[in-house]
């Protein structure tokens, strides 16, 4: 991978981390993540909230998961559920049947915070995968939304 396209995925990922754009250009940025983003064996933002080398508001964690508030929310209730450990799991599509016990645990997990955040009237989970599916970190990660009524189609 060229340093020129490296730059410029950096630049997209960390511009989500200095401001928050104007909520019209929020898909806008977020696609231009997912298309800009790669799976890499390189740390990921993840792994340094993992590691403490970048600062978030945990809500919960456990031996396997971490869960923190979402830095752009797209509802009241934004949270972001991560698996302590990547073992290959970048994305929905790269699962295999050795990670089903994290994949159980990140959905319990957000029934666990669900409750914990008081959404007693519902909520949403999402997974993005790939470029199409709009991810943009490849560490497998559950979006837990709610606080406001949901509409359908999602997007």
């Amino acid at each position: 991978m060229s340093d020129e396209i490296k730059k410029s995925r950096l630049s997209v990922l960390s511009s989500h981390l200095t401001h928050l754009p104007p909520e019209s250009s929020v898909m806008a940025s977020e696609k231009e993540a997912a298309l800009a983003a790669a799976p890499s064996d390189s740390p990921t933002i993840f792994d340094k909230i993992i590691n403490k080398e970048i600062p978030a508001t945990v809500v919960y964690e456990d031996d396997k998961v971490l869960a923190f508030r979402d830095i752009d929310p797209q509802a009241p209730t934004h949270i972001l559920i991560i698996p302590k450990k990547r073992d290959g799991l970048t994305g929905l599509s790269k699962a295999e049947e050795r990670h089903t016990e994290i994949l159980g645990r990140l959905l319990y997990t957000a029934k666990i915070v669900a409750k914990q955040e008081g959404l007693n009237d519902g909520f949403r989970i999402v997974i993005n995968d790939g470029p199409q599916g709009c991810q943009s970190v490849y560490h497998i990660h559950v979006h837990l939304l709610g606080g406001r009524q949901m509409n359908w189609p999602p997007g």
